[in-house]
């Protein structure tokens, strides 16, 4: 398997991922797991859109994506893209095989509680994050490739 970085963005395809992320991995493809992306075709165009040329992006919902991975392997260098740790929790469940999860983008509202300036969750995201640690698997709190990395579990005792 080719997965480069797996990230959280709620902002899916943006600047610092466009300039930094891709480049700094060499990522060939961008796939979004989001059922809400797969349902909007303007965020699917503007995801298209966003992209550095040469770099595909396809958006799959959560399930379309699990039983997608059960059949195939990823052969290029790819950055899987994801909203919130509910949903990489679950592919996770389903089998996929991660060290570590990039935690760059959850944006504050009323039902979140603040981690960082870029990370907020609920309670259940939080709790999906605990999850993923007890599996073993790292998340590294880091906007951008030249940021500190800061472990998501050091971060969040007061969550």
């Amino acid at each position: 398997m080719s997965i480069k970085l797996v990230r959280i963005d709620d902002r899916l395809i943006h600047g610092q991922v466009a300039t930094t992320w891709i480049k700094n991995y060499g990522v060939e493809q961008v796939l979004i797991i989001d059922d809400k992306a797969k349902a909007d075709p303007m965020q699917q165009s503007v995801a298209n859109f966003a992209a550095p040329q040469g770099v595909k992006v396809i958006i799959f919902g959560v399930e379309q994506f699990i039983n997608i991975i059960k059949k195939n392997e990823i052969k290029k260098a790819t950055l899987l893209l994801f909203t919130n740790s509910i949903d990489v929790l679950k592919v996770v469940d389903a089998g996929l095989d991660i060290p570590e999860v990039n935690a760059g983008g959850m944006r504050f509202n009323e039902t979140r509680k603040r981690v960082t300036k870029a990370i907020s969750v609920t309670a259940e995201e939080h709790q999906a994050f605990l999850d993923l640690i007890s599996k073993g698997i790292h998340i590294n709190v880091q906007m951008i490739p030249n940021d500190q990395k800061e472990d998501y579990k050091t971060l969040s005792y007061n969550v």
